[in-house]
Formats: structure tokens, C-alpha cells, sequence
């Protein structure tokens, strides 16, 4: 998909479809007036025989509209001007994008980027249409032998801005809404991938790919032999069962003016099947279980949309590939693991198996002497009970840490929401055998885990996204989201200050 802005007037658009708003009731937005004015009234006089009413999401296809020199003109209803939600106005750029393509238009001019959104900026109305609009196009179909048909689908996009000042931003929307969108699709795309393929290895080549397209990427991959010599039994126990290797892959990029200038630090949950081990799931939507690596999917995506964007920051990420399988070599409910940091760890459910591959990750991290760490793992069912698949689950011992998560969040509108952590939900973590048990109960499940990484991040700032409700969905519309690529990106932006 080609993007590009623009300042210019409405009537000079020579276009195959030319896009403008229609608020309710019946109220035509700048862009939209000056073509009713253009074409001697002919748009308003079809909104007074109710055509289109202006309700977010609505539409009407129009040809031929007098002395307009656009192939088709599409209006597109945005509902009461001073209430449109940052929601509202991805669904609309998602049906105007559904229409169009149902139209075989290979083009089309936008002006919906200037309608007034509740505390955004005409950055925010370009960025996220950026982001939409390859979302709306995102289909995943590399396994499929016959491939859909699809007819002229809309390949060219080019944004109005209404104030020439603002184009500075508008090509800065772009620039990070590019980079944003094909992190989330490269993350989809690994997240979508079934587990015959998608094992430790192949992860660990996509992480060695980053290094080879791009000069700000170095990548390292710690191997099962390297992880013993190293003291990493809790990650090696849940990878003992399978035939597929662990492999840790570290993507190191810099792109910061100052070389000596700490990283921070990713790291991915990257279990590309989960059987849940001895302690075995349910048979029921086991398949879905290839999403437990989306923890490392998102942390390879956000890697590639700042090695685009080539942000000045030196960031590295981790992805944690291993399979939890079963077999006689598989580790059991009752065993004591001791970790790569020396606590031992009491395993009580072997389907808790995120945690004990990465409490080895987060030891393993410190050798960089990192800035912060932040994890990120579809951690547990608990997080789903707790916040549905709207918002994926914040802890932090660091309130600084957690504020500038949130304000990424809000921001990016990928959505999370903080959950505390503290001694109660460690002493749901005693063991009488061991420094810690593997899981804490049934109460506060999500919380229990996250205290249960807390112990192994002592050393460093730390936070932990359980992202187990929003990376996926399920049902008819199942597939990756490629969530938290757009919070994780937009937290470094910030950090970059650019």
C-alpha cells in the first residue's frame, strides 16, 4: 500500500474515489460542502430524500456528481461531530476502505483525516488511519493452496491535511504509522504461523533475518547446550519433552548517538505450542495454544518497527523460544528446578510454564546492565477473567515505569490497565519445599504470576505485559491482533523524543 499527504483543494481531485464526512443529522463536513457547492447542491439535496442519514459507519456510493472531476465520490457517515471516539473513527476508515474495495477503485483521496476526533491531533487521524487501513487489508492465507479471489483492491491512499502547517506532522504520522503497521503484520504473521513450522528454530531464524536486512540489528541465539553451561534448568525443564530445541535469540539494536548508553530490554514468552505438559489442557481449542509465542511475536515486531524508523535508542529484545510437550523426558508436578538466578522453584502445575522460561530470561538480561526490561507473555487465562480482550494486564514495582506504559497505551489507543503486585500475592507463592511454588492459587491468578517474576527482576527496572486476552482472537474473526507491537512502539517514540 502506497501512502502519501497532502494539501489541496476538494473540487481539483482527479481520483477514481474522493472520500468526505457527513456528520448527523445530515451535516456535511468542510470537504463535503465545498463539493455541494461545486456540484450546484446535488449532494444535499440526496441527503433530504434520506440517502444517508450521517451515522458512524454508513455510506453512500455516488458517480457522476456534476462538475466534480473525481470518478465517484464516497460519503461516509461520522456521526455527532463533537462525540467521535478514537473507536468510532477506525471503524469508519475500516468501512471506507471495505467499500471502496468493493468498488475495484485503485486509489482514493481522504478527507476524513480532518474531522475533529475527542483529543487528537490531526497526527493522531493520519497515524491511526495509517494503521487501519492495513489492518482492514491484513489477510493471512501463506498455507492456503487455493488462494481467494480478490478483485482490484485499493492500492494508493493519499491523505488531505486542511492546514498547510500541519503536513510537518501529517509525513511524521506516516513515517510512524508505516513503521507501526508492518511490526503488527510481521508479529501476525509469526503468531498466525501453525507450530509444524513456527518452532524455537524458526524463530531464532527470523531473529537472524532482522540482523541481515538491517545494519542497526545484531542477533546472538543462546542454544540448549549454552543455556546449561549457564544454569537455565526452569527453562530447559519445560523444554525437556520435545523434539524441538530452545533456542533464546537476542536482537541488540542501536541507534543511539551515544554507544554507551543503556539498552532497554524485551523480552518475549515465545512458547510456539503449549500442550500444558504433564498437567495437559483441555482437548477443546488446544490449537489456539500455537499463540503462546505472541509474547515474542510482538517483541520481533516492535524490533523491526524501530530498526524502520531507525529510532536513537539502543533497544534489545528477547525471544524465548521453547515448546511445552509431552513425553517420558517431561518435567512432572512435584519436581524442584533451580533456576538460572539460584532461587528454586516448586512445580505444582506444568501448564505455568511461561513463567519458568522466562525467570531464567529476566536473569539472563542482566549482563546488559539494562535501563528498564519490560516482558512481555500470554501469561495466564486469570488476565482474561480479570480485563477481557480490550485491555492486556500492567505490573510494575516502578510507578514511573508503569505511568509511561499507560500513557503509551492511551496514546496508541492499544489499551492496558495496572494491576498491583505486592507481599500478599507472594506469600501465595511459599512452598513448603522450595523458595517458591510455580503458581499461587486460583485468587488473583494473573497477579500471582506477575509476583512470581518479580522475584527474578531485582536488579533492574521492570515491567510485565500479560497480554493472554488482547494478542488473539478467537471464533470466526480468529487470528493474531499483532498487540502490544503499537503500545510497545509508541513507549519507545517516546523515549526517543522524536
Amino acid at each position: 500500500m502506497e501512502f502519501s499527504v497532502k494539501n489541496g483543494s476538494v473540487e481539483k481531485q482527479r481520483t477514481a474515489c474522493l472520500v468526505v464526512g457527513v456528520y448527523e443529522p445530515r451535516r456535511l463536513c468542510s470537504a463535503a460542502e465545498q463539493l455541494d457547492k461545486l456540484s450546484n447542491g446535488y449532494i444535499s439535496t440526496l441527503l433530504r430524500r434520506g440517502d444517508l442519514e450521517g451515522k458512524a459507519g454508513q455510506t453512500l456510493l455516488l458517480h457522476n456528481v456534476p462538475n466534480v472531476p473525481a470518478d465517484r465520490v464516497l460519503l461516509v457517515g461520522c456521526g455527532k461531530e463533537r462525540e467521535l471516539t478514537e473507536r468510532q473513527y477506525k471503524q469508519i476508515i475500516q468501512k471506507t476502505v471495505q467499500t471502496i474495495n468493493d468498488t475495484g477503485s485503485m486509489e482514493m483521496v481522504c478527507f476524513l483525516t480532518e474531522l475533529h476526533v475527542k483529543g487528537r491531533s490531526p497526527y493522531w487521524n493520519v497515524r491511526f488511519a495509517v494503521e487501519t487501513i492495513q489492518e482492514t487489508q491484513y489477510a493471512y492465507n501463506d498455507f492456503k493452496s487455493i488462494k481467494p479471489e480478490v478483485r482490484r483492491e485499493l492500492r494508493r491512499v493519499i491523505f488531505n491535511v486542511a492546514n498547510r502547517k500541519d503536513l510537518a506532522d501529517a509525513e511524521r504520522a506516516l513515517e510512524h504509522g508505516k513503521a507501526v503497521a508492518l511490526g503488527v503484520t510481521n508479529a501476525k504473521n509469526v503468531a498466525n504461523c501453525p507450530p509444524n513450522v513456527c518452532n524455537p528454530k524458526y524463530l531464532a531464524e527470523l531473529a537472524k533475518g532482522l540482523a541481515t536486512e538491517y545494519d542497526t540489528i545484531s542477533t546472538t541465539i543462546v542454544d540448549e547446550k549454552q543455556m546449561a553451561e549457564l544454569g537455565m534448568n526452569a527453562y530447559l525443564a519445560v523444554s525437556r519433552a520435545s523434539e524441538n530445541e530452545a533456542f533464546l535469540s537476542v536482537i541488540e539494536y542501536k541507534g543511539s548517538p551515544n554507544p554507551d548508553a543503556k539498552p532497554i530490554v524485551l523480552v518475549g514468552k515465545g512458547m510456539t505450542f503449549d500442550s500444558g505438559g504433564l498437567s495437559i489442557k483441555p482437548a477443546e481449542a488446544m490449537d489456539e495454544m500455537k499463540y503462546d509465542m505472541c509474547g515474542a511475536a510482538s517483541v520481533y515486531g516492535t524490533m523491526k518497527a524501530i530498526a524502520e524508523m531507525r529510532l536513537p535508542l539502543n533497544v534489545i529484545g528477547l525471544l524465548a523460544g521453547c515448546e511445552n510437550a509431552v513425553d517420558g523426558k517431561a518435567y512432572r508436578p512435584g519436581d524442584i528446578l533451580t533456576t538460572m538466578s539460584g532461587l528454586t522453584v516448586e512445580v505444582l502445575n506444568t501448564d505455568a510454564e511461561g513463567r519458568l522460561v522466562l525467570c531464567d530470561a529476566l536473569t539472563y538480561v542482566e549482563r546488559f546492565e539494562p535501563e528498564l526490561v519490560i516482558d512481555i507473555a500470554t501469561l495466564t487465562g486469570a488476565c482474561m477473567i480479570a480485563l477481557g480482550n480490550h485491555n492486556s494486564g500492567l505490573m510494575s514495582p516502578s510507578n514511573s515505569l508503569a505511568n509511561e506504559l499507560l500513557s503509551a497505551a492511551e496514546q496508541a489507543d492499544d489499551k492496558a490497565w495496572r494491576l498491583p503486585l505486592g507481599e500478599e500475592y507472594q506469600e501465595q507463592l511459599k512452598s513448603n519445599f522450595a523458595d517458591l511454588a510455580n503458581i499461587g492459587g486460583r485468587l488473583g491468578g494473573a497477579i500471582t504470576a506477575g509476583q512470581f517474576l518479580a522475584n527474578f527482576t531485582k536488579k533492574y527496572t521492570w515491567a510485565h505485559l500479560d497480554i493472554a486476552g488482547t494478542a488473539w482472537k478467537s471464533g470466526a474473526a480468529k487470528g493474531a491482533t499483532g498487540r502490544p507491537v503499537s503500545l510497545l512502539t509508541q513507549f519507545l517514540i517516546n523515549k526517543a523524543h522524536i
